[in-house]
């Protein structure tokens, strides 16, 4: 998206931003440019963490005005209004990380993000589509959203909208050094030092890829089965699984936490096919460490993902639960979550092998859907 450039203020932001420890919504995220790819193909990576442990994937119907889309929903929202993560028919993708070092809520209303990319599904092809409606939405008052939302589409473009109630700053694929950009809970333009919660989830992300990115090897199983699994702590410069503890304690700093509850990777089309056929999305739904990816499709959603168990959850993110707590299996001393490491890297790697599997049939699926005269 070669056109867009700069900071783009509508209002004035007259209050800094102090960070409440009430909200838990966290995440690691990344958007990649198809040069930094093994196959060509951008990717748009989102790490959630939530206060919404359950979550389910799920289809929303085109009408005469709107677009089809596949996205991850929280459970309990039957009617699925709130996307966390998804893609559409014109193949355009969104996915959003809460930022706390921009400006104050001001707006009543307020956590619309998940509203504001149902909205995006519906009505936007392009990354540039995607900044229109931003500024009419902008227009029509506060929006109610402090996030960095990344967006991809079927052109190639891809940028981060760093976002808040009456402003945002765009930052493109065209200006990131080696094609990927990183974002955790903090937001580059937002400046304080002291609001930059993630920053050592952000540079753990952006060192594990980092090699990756400069060889052009990225692909989705480097988030999925790389970093979201992976237990690297940047500021130590060291894998912490490796030092033979038998617990870790979560302190918020690994990518994985007890708070993790999905990692989803879409991988965008080719140039010249069909963005509808072409566009996947890699979900390995729950705490992704203890998780495989399923491939998801426009037309295509594996029944284990579906809202089908009790309450609206997914049967494959209650398993993944019931291994979570597992996972966690009680607090220390000093209030925080512990982490069952022996049990972890007992299931680690049976989760990674049911994710290649999958990897591979999503593939020839998809090339024998795009390769169809």
């Amino acid at each position: 998206m070669r056109h867009l450039r700069g900071l783009y203020v509508l209002l004035p932001l007259v209050v800094l931003f102090v960070a409440s420890t009430l909200r838990v919504c966290g995440c690691t995220s990344a958007v990649v440019g198809a040069g930094a790819t093994c196959d060509g193909r951008t990717l748009l990576w989102k790490h959630r963490d939530s206060g919404h442990p359950d979550n389910f994937v799920g289809r929303v119907e085109a009408t005469d005005s709107t677009m089809a889309y596949v996205a991850l929903f929280n459970a309990g929202d039957t009617d699925m209004k709130e996307a966390w993560i998804g893609f559409n028919s014109a193949g355009f993708a969104v996915m959003n990380t809460a930022s706390y070092n921009l400006a104050p809520d001001t707006a009543k209303v307020k956590d619309r993000e998940g509203l504001i990319m149902s909205m995006a599904l519906r009505r936007c092809r392009t990354v540039a589509d995607f900044e229109q409606l931003l500024q009419s939405e902008i227009g029509k008052g506060a929006l109610g959203v402090q996030a960095n939302f990344g967006v991809t589409d079927a052109g190639g473009n891809g940028a981060y909208f760093e976002t808040t109630d009456h402003s945002f700053r765009v930052f493109t694929l065209d200006e990131a050094p080696g094609g990927m950009m990183i974002r955790s809970n903090y937001s580059y333009s937002g400046g304080k030092k002291e609001g930059r919660l993630g920053e050592v989830r952000h540079d753990n992300a952006e060192w594990l890829a980092g090699e990756h990115c400069r060889n052009a090897g990225l692909k989705p199983e480097t988030f999925t089965e790389h970093l979201s699994r992976s237990f690297y702590h940047h500021g130590r410069r060291e894998d912490m699984s490796g030092k033979g503890f038998k617990v870790l304690t979560d302190r918020g700093e690994y990518i994985p936490r007890r708070s993790s509850c999905a990692s989803v990777v879409i991988e965008g089309a080719h140039s010249g096919e069909n963005p509808a056929a072409g566009t996947m999305m890699w979900v390995a739904i729950g705490f992704p460490a203890a998780s495989h990816v399923e491939a998801v499709t426009l037309d295509s959603i594996p029944p284990c993902l579906l809202p089908s168990a009790q309450g609206g959850r997914s049967e494959l993110c209650n398993e993944v639960n019931r291994r979570r707590s597992k996972v966690f299996p009680r607090k220390g001393r000093e209030g925080k979550w512990l982490i069952d490491m022996d049990y972890l890297k007992k299931i680690m790697p049976v989760q990674h092998d049911i994710s290649e599997m999958k990897y591979e049939e999503g593939r020839k699926r998809r090339n024998k859907i795009v390769n169809r005269k």
